[in-house]
């Protein structure tokens, strides 16, 4: 399924403003913006000698980029760059990742050692990073395959085949309608369930998801 927003909407929101500042931004700030959100870690063991399954993999690799406003202007900037873009089909490519939802995280799982399948059942959840043994809050996210098509929520790396990529959007607030993130929160933990393998990705809380207090 292609993402598809009304013409006018995307008029609107790409607009000259305020927020044109990173149309200035070099390659070289971009690219150091856009990768700064990058993540990484491991769901499963390093080592295990038990007969490898053949239905799954015992652990996969898993690198994850937070795609906030800051990184998708970073992209459509390095995007503009590369593909000679005018100033309103940049801020066009801006407007589309801001309208497909207001927590966008890539995340890439490469999966070791096994069948090299990602069993299809995986579960993506972010919240704040529990403190003092407390339940943490979090909330579930749903895969958007058809995002991969928004040259902005593409990131900065260089593909790595090695990897599958999803892009997963979540929620800002919990099911009881609470913000997912408080003001006191520092850190943003996002968990990967994958068959009982667990790997966690943390950056610091983005300010454009923090509420005021």
């Amino acid at each position: 399924m292609i993402l598809r927003l009304a013409p006018l909407f995307l008029l609107a929101l790409a607009a000259p403003g305020a927020d044109d500042e990173f149309l200035r931004w070099d390659a070289g700030r971009a690219k150091s913006i856009a990768l700064a959100a990058r993540g990484s870690g491991q769901a499963g063991k390093s080592l295990d000698f038990r007969v490898l399954a053949t239905d799954r993999s015992y652990n996969y690799k898993l690198r994850a980029t937070w795609l906030t406003p800051q990184v998708t202007r970073a992209v459509a900037r390095l995007h503009q760059l590369a593909k000679v873009l005018t100033e309103q089909d940049t801020r066009r490519l801006v407007a589309e990742a801001d309208a497909s939802g207001e927590i966008v995280i890539q995340v890439e799982i490469d999966p070791r050692e096994g069948s090299g399948v990602i069993p299809a059942d995986w579960v993506a959840l972010l919240g704040a990073r529990a403190r003092n043994n407390a339940v943490p809050r979090s909330v579930r996210g749903a895969s958007r395959p058809e995002l991969r098509d928004l040259p902005a929520l593409a990131g900065a790396a260089p593909r790595d085949y090695s990897y599958a990529v999803f892009w997963v959007v979540f929620p800002a607030r919990c099911e009881d309608g609470q913000p997912l993130f408080s003001p006191s929160d520092n850190e943003a933990e996002l968990s990967v369930n994958i068959r009982g393998k667990v790997g966690r990705v943390r950056w610091p809380v983005p300010e454009y998801i923090r509420p005021r207090p």
